[in-house]
């Protein structure tokens, strides 16, 4: 199969949006919205997607680990700031 790095990329993103569905099942500490799980989605696909970008087009394994990493890291940011707003941007969560 030719995409399996593709294939293995939303499964990930399915299974760590399946995290907080669940948690929602047994507990009220979280309160997840259908625009919530969008939102995570598309960040953490997107995310998914540029490192696979990055990994087919960069050569130099330094490189790609580089680049990967800074995208990572930028979704961390982002998934904090929109969690608990540790920017105090409108778009924060507290």
């Amino acid at each position: 199969m030719k995409n399996k790095r593709l294939i293995l990329i939303l499964s990930i993103v399915g299974m760590l949006l399946l995290v907080p569905l669940l948690a929602m099942q047994f507990t009220d500490e979280v309160k997840w919205s259908g625009f919530d799980f969008l939102v995570m989605g598309i960040l953490l696909t997107g995310t998914g997607f540029v490192c696979e970008l990055i990994l087919r087009k960069i050569r130099k394994p330094s490189n790609r680990l580089i680049l990967c990493l800074a995208v990572v890291g930028t979704l961390v940011l982002v998934w904090m700031e929109l969690a608990v707003g540790i920017f105090g941007t409108p778009f924060a969560g507290s």
